[in-house]
C-alpha cells in the first residue's frame, strides 16, 4: 500500500480485459493506438467539459486559465439541459474568446458523453465532473479515443469499481495518456514543501494523523422526499450526495481530501479500518447518510489515522489535518483547502511561539496549479498519472465508510474479497429507467444499519431484514 513503491507491473492485454471486462467498450481498445500526445499543430488544447455542475464548471473556468499555452473550450455534455445551460452562460461571461461551444455541440443525454469526446481529437482533454458513480463508464471512452483526462474525486465508490479504475489507469499510461484526478491538495505549494520536509524526517517518525471535516450540512448531503415531479433516477442524480451509489454519500465525497493529505504525509496507505457513526434528530430527510463519522485507520506498522466527519448545523466546526511525530507537530491544513497555512511545530501544542517553519510565501491557488501542472505534462510529454493514487484515496473512503455503515472492523483486502458494487449497470442508464435504489412507499430510501446488515451497506427495500435475536 505504500505510496512509495515502485509501480507495479503492467498487466498484458489480456489480464487487462479479464480484469476490466465490464467495462464499456474494453473491447474496442484492441490494436488501437494513440497517434500523437500533444494538441494540433495549432498549439490549441481543446478540451470538452462532462458534467456541467459547479465542481465542472470550475474546473473548465480553471482550464481556460492555464498560462502554459492556449486551451479552448469547444464541447459540452450534461444529462440535464438547465445545468449545461447554466454553466455556459457563466462561462462564456468570463471566456468568450476562449469558448467555441456552439449549440450543436451543446449534448444532452446520457449518451452525450460520448458525443462530447467525439468533437475531440486524440491528445485533447475531457473534463469528467459528473457524480463519480459514472467515472469508469466515461474513463473507458476517453482511452478509447486518446484522450488526456482530468476527472473530479473520487473516482470510485466500492471496491469493484475502485479495481476498475486501477485498471483503466494502467491502460492509460500504456497510452501515454496523461490524467489528472481532482484531488488538488497534491499539488497545494505549500503542503508539497511541507510533505518534503515532513519525509525528511523534520517531525522525527509519525505516531498518530488526525483529520477533521466536522462542519454543517454539505451539498445535497441532507435531501427530502422527492416531491418534484421529476422521475426518482433524476433527483438521485442531481441530489448525488444523497445516495452511495452515485456518490459514496457524503463520506467518500467529503473526507476524501483529508484522508488523502494525511496519507500523502505518511507515504503510505492504511490496511485497516473500524468506525462508527449514526443519524440523529433527521426530521423528514431521507437520504442514506449518516451525520456523524468517526473512523480509525491503522497503517501497516501500527500507526493510526483518526478521521472525523460530520454535517451537522449548531456544533462545534473544524475542517483541518494534524500529523503528529516523535519530534514535532505537523500542521497540514487549517480551514477548508486553501490557503493550507501548513505549520511546523516543536511539540505537540500548535502554540504560535513554538512554529518552526511555515510556507514563505503566498500559495498560489491548488485548483489553478493542478491544471498547470496537467497541461505542463501534456505539452512537454512527461508521464503523468493521479489514477491509481486516486482510486486509492477513493478505495480507502469505500472501506471506511462500509466499516461505519456495517460496524466491522475490516482491512483493504477482506472488504475487496466482498465485492459488491452498488450500480453494476450504471453504464445502462437512461432516462426511462430505475434507480440503482428505491424509495419505500413513504418516499424514504434504504439506511445502513450496523451490526444487522454486515455484508453490505443496506439493503433494498425490497428486501426485509431479519429480526436480530
Amino acid at each position: 500500500m505504500s505510496e512509495k513503491q515502485s509501480p507495479a507491473p503492467k498487466a498484458s492485454r489480456r489480464q487487462f480485459l479479464a480484469t476490466a471486462g465490464t467495462v464499456a467498450g474494453a473491447s474496442a481498445f484492441a490494436g488501437m493506438s494513440v497517434p500523437f500526445v500533444h494538441a494540433g499543430e495549432d498549439n490549441t488544447i481543446q478540451v470538452a467539459l462532462v458534467g456541467c455542475g459547479g465542481r465542472g464548471t470550475g474546473a473548465a473556468a480553471n482550464a481556460m486559465s492555464v498560462k502554459n499555452g492556449p486551451v479552448k473550450l469547444v464541447a459540452m455534455a450534461d444529462v440535464f439541459e438547465d445545468r449545461l445551460a447554466g454553466s455556459y452562460r457563466q462561462l462564456e461571461h468570463r471566456f468568450s474568446d476562449k469558448m467555441d461551444v456552439p449549440p450543436e455541440r451543446r449534448f444532452v443525454g446520457f449518451d452525450a458523453y460520448k458525443k462530447a469526446m467525439d468533437c475531440l481529437r486524440p491528445g485533447d482533454v475531457v473534463i469528467f465532473a459528473t457524480p463519480p458513480a459514472f467515472r469508469w463508464v466515461h474513463f473507458s471512452y476517453a482511452i478509447q479515443k486518446g484522450l488526456h483526462v482530468f476527472m473530479e474525486k473520487p473516482i470510485s465508490v466500492d471496491g469493484p469499481t475502485s479495481q476498475r479504475m486501477i485498471e483503466l489507469g494502467k491502460e492509460a499510461e500504456k497510452r501515454n495518456l496523461k490524467v489528472a484526478v481532482g484531488l488538488m491538495c497534491r499539488h497545494c505549494r505549500c503542503r508539497m514543501e511541507l510533505a518534503d520536509r515532513v519525509h525528511n524526517g523534520e517531525i522525527g517518525e509519525i505516531i498518530l494523523a488526525r483529520a477533521y471535516r466536522v462542519v454543517g450540512p454539505t451539498g445535497s448531503a441532507f435531501v427530502k422526499k422527492n416531491t418534484t415531479g421529476k422521475s426518482d433516477l433524476e433527483y438521485q442524480i442531481r441530489k448525488f450526495h444523497a445516495f452511495l451509489w452515485a456518490s459514496g454519500g457524503a463520506f467518500s465525497d467529503f473526507l476524501i481530501h483529508n484522508l488523502d493529505e494525511a496519507c500523502w504525509m505518511k507515504g503510505e496507505f492504511p490496511v485497516e479500518a473500524k468506525g462508527f457513526g449514526g443519524r440523529h434528530y433527521r426530521e423528514d430527510y431521507v437520504d442514506q447518510n449518516f451525520d456523524t463519522y468517526v473512523t480509525e485507520y491503522t497503517w501497516a506498522d501500527g500507526t493510526k489515522l483518526l478521521l472525523y466527519g460530520r454535517c451537522m448545523p449548531g456544533c462545534y466546526n473544524e475542517f483541518a489535518t494534524w500529523v503528529h511525530g516523535t519530534k514535532g507537530l505537523a500542521r497540514v491544513s487549517t480551514s477548508a483547502h486553501y490557503p493550507a497555512r501548513s505549520r511546523i511545530y516543536k511539540g505537540q501544542s500548535p502554540d504560535r511561539d513554538k512554529v518552526v517553519w511555515k510556507f514563505g510565501r503566498k500559495e498560489p491557488n491548488p485548483y489553478q496549479t493542478e491544471w498547470d501542472d496537467l497541461i505542463e505534462a501534456i505539452r512537454q510529454d512527461k508521464p503523468y498519472s493521479e489514477v491509481h493514487r486516486g482510486a486509492m484515496a477513493s478505495l480507502l473512503c469505500a472501506v471506511g465508510r462500509f466499516a461505519c455503515h456495517t460496524g466491522r472492523k475490516i482491512t483493504v483486502d477482506e472488504y475487496l474479497k466482498i465485492g459488491y458494487e452498488f450500480a453494476p449497470d450504471v453504464d445502462k442508464l437512461d432516462y426511462d429507467k430505475a434507480p440503482p435504489v428505491v424509495p419505500d412507499e413513504h418516499g424514504r430510501y434504504p439506511v445502513p444499519m450496523p451490526g444487522i446488515v454486515t455484508d453490505r451497506e443496506y439493503l433494498p427495500n425490497t428486501q426485509k431484514v431479519a429480526a436480530r435475536s
